[in-house]
């Protein structure tokens, strides 16, 4: 197997690129997480306490996001000959794992509340609150994205503030509600709007993890890339195909974090190429996969037997 790699220069860069995102998103997160869950307490608001516990989360889970880049930029070692690549779709998986585990325990502590009677609230504080930290979330998101657009960790942390950021959304909407029952007089039906607005925001986070976890597992299991990735790397054979005049290839690759597996296998006429012939169309193809920024392991076989390959 051959492996193309992208200059070193260009990988450091990439891998500086992703933990200083993960950095700021480690921060930005012991800041809003700690102020939620001290205003949430106070107040005795549970859609600020479930923020607040959600954004605890999203920090543990930001750490070993850090923790993995870190393992997985090391490189290939003797223990590791390929690479440490599956802890990125590995903390892909937990992180959904994690934040689906959340969801449900909010879903039946909002519940417990609602068969209780509901629950007192300000809706001024929730407003404010909600305001703050969704302005706060979309500038997180955003600026994570721009810092390392490549990354699939960054983009797992994304996925969480954009998440955060719905979320402060939600209870933004609930605080007017809220404040307007209130001003109708009617009070005891305000005092559901707490518990109601943890279970519609757990509702529009719940493809959250879904996406996550599948995404994870995908990778894991070694399944076929996104149909954007695999169009891609068609198009790059493609060109190598009509280039060296080739028939069609039988194509399988997988990704695993930043690492790209591609086999592409010809049927040609053994008597009409050689092993300098081969070398060619391999280096073409190699060259081809380098235009997709990733780490490329391409394996390239041409035979005059397609039972070896089929």
């Amino acid at each position: 197997m051959t492996g193309a790699i992208p200059p070193r220069d260009a990988a450091r860069s990439a891998e500086r690129a992703e933990r200083g995102a993960l950095w700021i998103s480690v921060w930005a997160t012991v800041v809003i997480a700690v102020g939620a869950l001290v205003l949430g307490v106070v107040t005795g608001t549970r859609i600020i306490v479930f923020d607040g516990a959600y954004m605890t989360i999203g920090l543990v889970l930001s750490v070993a996001s850090l923790r993995a880049a870190a393992m997985v930029g090391a490189g290939p070692d003797r223990r590791y000959p390929f690479g440490r690549d599956a802890l990125t779709p590995l903390v892909v998986t937990v992180q959904g794992l994690a934040i689906a585990g959340t969801l449900i325990y909010a879903v039946g502590d909002a519940i417990v509340v609602i068969r209780a009677g509901g629950s007192p609230v300000d809706p001024i504080v929730i407003a404010v609150y909600g305001a703050a930290t969704a302005l706060a979330g979309f500038a997180v998101a955003i600026v994570l994205k721009r810092r390392a657009p490549a990354s699939d960790l960054v983009a797992a942390e994304c996925a969480q503030w954009r998440a955060g950021a719905v979320l402060s959304a939600v209870m933004l909407a609930g605080a007017v509600i809220a404040a307007a029952l209130v001003g109708a007089g009617l009070q005891s039906v305000a005092d559901y709007v707490d518990p109601v607005l943890v279970l519609v925001a757990c509702a529009v986070l719940a493809y959250i993890p879904v996406q996550l976890i599948a995404r994870g597992l995908n990778e894991l299991l070694e399944g076929a890339p996104s149909r954007a990735l695999t169009a891609r790397i068609h198009d790059a054979v493609g060109t190598v195909r009509a280039e060296f005049g080739l028939g069609d290839p039988l194509i399988r690759a997988g990704k695993v974090g930043r690492k790209l597996y591609v086999e592409v296998d010809f049927t040609v006429d053994g008597a009409a190429w050689d092993v300098a012939a081969e070398d060619e169309v391999r280096r073409a193809i190699e060259k081809a996969l380098g235009g997709l920024g990733m780490d490329v392991w391409a394996y390239v076989s041409l035979t005059a037997d397609p039972s070896l390959y089929e």
